[in-house]
């Protein structure tokens, strides 16, 4: 059977709120306080979204987005470094209040372009309408919690350190210039989690969108220009392998702030003439499993699991890849839950209720038609009706039962809406299965029994970072740890451990002494220094 078959729905009218009434100039990028308008070559952006005219349905134009050189490239390091000046800068020895006024009255601007950046997000990815809203509001949330925290930390370093006759400031200062790139997913949210630690810290940044979500960042630019001091935030537009070169090749980025694969992040890491001295936080691939034990409560079990790897059409690195279920409950749970993945909706971003929506990368429903047909071959069968077809970027999920090692789809991340079900009779077999994998972002168990989760936990929490007890796999709350092992991650990133990525953890010393006393005393009564004050942030 043929199953790249059209998609047939009648597609209701664009409400106003949402269209686009020309495509977005999407060729401004930030150097140096300047919002620069490129002249350039430029490249088109067609929407994932298929709109319907007459009988067939076609890609939109909605902006275009510059292509830069590295001469733009060695212009912004050069902003970016000068304004860090070795850290000797405006902004690096500026005190952590005056930075948590500056991040302040950035949110405050961008709250303004709600509906404009939320608007692109869902033009640009397909993201339905309510998660693009959510991915906003969860980064302004992200923000906020980021400058509750610092204030915390900086509060714990306000009082001086006596020890063995030493009087000690300790303190955490920035590291340098930032290089801060993050996926097309997530274009916004995952790209703030490190942009906004590495300002707030006093570190200078460069950011480059994922090339599939540039244009929501157009409607900040101006906030960005606003709200930092000339230098401190510049924005590099283009291919990446023509603009990231030259930034890493230069030696003068000190901190690499990824979400990606480990493929191109091993790249990224050997263009640094000292690798050594490059801190690297990097968000990398996952291939999850969800295991479901002989007593799992059938009910949460299929609804999490569902959620946890159709949400966003399984395009998230938390989601679950994996399934593995336990041969006593093949049934019914293979049952209900096709019947669970069947009721899903499937339509465009502004439908009320939509589920699954266009896919976002072009060429992608094909790539999974690949992978469904060489698990076909290998002995696996589509669970639910219409599964694996496509029309554009439209990719009815499909459910794959029973899952083999032979398959490519046990080995490689899918990133998208396909789901492997694999059945086991010992537990040692999805146990081994993680052991072996490549990835180690985290597993969900589902099991009522105390006995046999504790004997899952602990040998399973030295293999991935995250143990989820009945529930899908995600990052959720931000003030958790966030990271992997293996080629999943490196580095921790939640709203603590982000501050102290990218910062270093440093001190001024002094025997304590007469002299030295009313040296510090002088220093800190005058305020004469931003690190060496007792100053207090309420």
């Amino acid at each position: 059977m043929n199953r790249n078959t059209e998609i047939t729905a009648v597609q209701p009218p664009i409400p106003t709120e949402w269209k686009l009434s020309e495509p977005v100039d999407g060729t401004r990028y930030l150097c140096g306080g300047e919002i620069i308008a490129w002249e350039g070559e430029r490249q088109p952006v067609w929407s994932p979204i298929p709109i319907q005219a007459e009988a067939a349905s076609r890609s939109v134009l909605i902006g275009y987005t510059a292509l830069c050189t590295g001469e733009q490239s060695r212009e912004i390091l050069e902003a970016a470094a000068s304004a860090y000046d070795h850290g000797r800068g405006y902004w690096p020895t500026m005190t952590v209040a005056g930075r948590i006024a500056h991040v302040e009255d950035f949110v405050r601007r961008m709250q303004q372009v709600r509906l404009a950046v939320i608007r692109l997000i869902m033009w640009e990815i397909g993201k339905s309408w309510s998660d693009s809203e959510k991915e906003f509001d969860r980064t302004v949330k992200y923000i906020i919690d980021t400058i509750a925290e610092v204030k915390e930390l900086d509060r714990s370093s306000s009082r001086f350190t006596v020890e063995q006759g030493f009087i000690g400031k300790i303190r955490r200062s920035s590291l340098g210039v930032v290089l801060s790139m993050g996926p097309y997913n997530y274009p916004l949210n995952e790209t703030f989690t490190t942009l906004i630690p590495a300002l707030i810290m006093g570190n200078t940044v460069i950011f480059k969108p994922p090339r599939i979500g540039m244009l929501c960042y157009q409607p900040l630019l101006e906030a960005f220009r606003d709200s930092f001091p000339p230098g401190v935030v510049n924005m590099v537009a283009g291919e990446g392998p023509v603009v990231i070169p030259p930034l890493l090749q230069s030696g003068r980025i000190d901190v690499l702030g990824f979400i990606g694969t480990s493929r191109v992040a091993n790249e990224l890491k050997k263009l640094h003439p000292r690798p050594h001295r490059l801190r690297c936080i990097l968000g990398l691939e996952a291939k999850n499993p969800a295991i479901v034990l002989s007593d799992a409560d059938l009910e949460v079990a299929v609804r999490e699991c569902v959620l946890g790897s159709l949400s966003l059409n399984g395009q998230r690195c938390t989601a679950i890849k994996m399934i593995f279920l336990h041969s006593a409950l093949v049934e019914d749970f293979m049952s209900q839950f096709v019947s669970t993945v069947e009721s899903l909706r499937l339509g465009l971003p502004w439908e009320d209720g939509v589920q699954i929506t266009p896919l976002t990368e072009p060429g992608k429903p094909e790539a999974l038609r690949a992978m469904i047909a060489d698990a076909e071959s290998k002995g696996a069968r589509i669970m639910n009706r219409r599964g694996g077809e496509y029309s554009g970027n439209l990719f009815h999920p499909a459910v794959l039962f029973p899952v083999n090692p032979e398959m490519q789809i046990y080995q490689v991340e899918q990133f998208g809406p396909v789901v492997p079900v694999i059945p086991f009779e010992q537990i040692g077999e999805p146990i081994d299965y993680i052991i072996n994998s490549n990835f180690g972002q985290q597993v969900s168990i589902f099991g009522s029994d105390p006995e046999a989760i504790s004997r899952l936990i602990d040998p399973l929490i030295n293999q991935v970072a995250r143990i989820n007890l009945n529930s899908l796999c995600q990052r959720d709350p931000d003030t958790f740890p966030f990271t992997g092992r293996k080629d999943s991650a490196e580095g921790t990133l939640s709203v603590s451990d982000a501050l102290r990525v990218f910062s270093i953890r440093t001190l001024v010393a002094a025997k304590s002494n007469p002299a030295n006393q009313k040296i510090i005393t002088d220093i800190v009564s005058r305020r004469l220094s931003g690190f060496l004050s007792t100053d207090y942030i309420f």
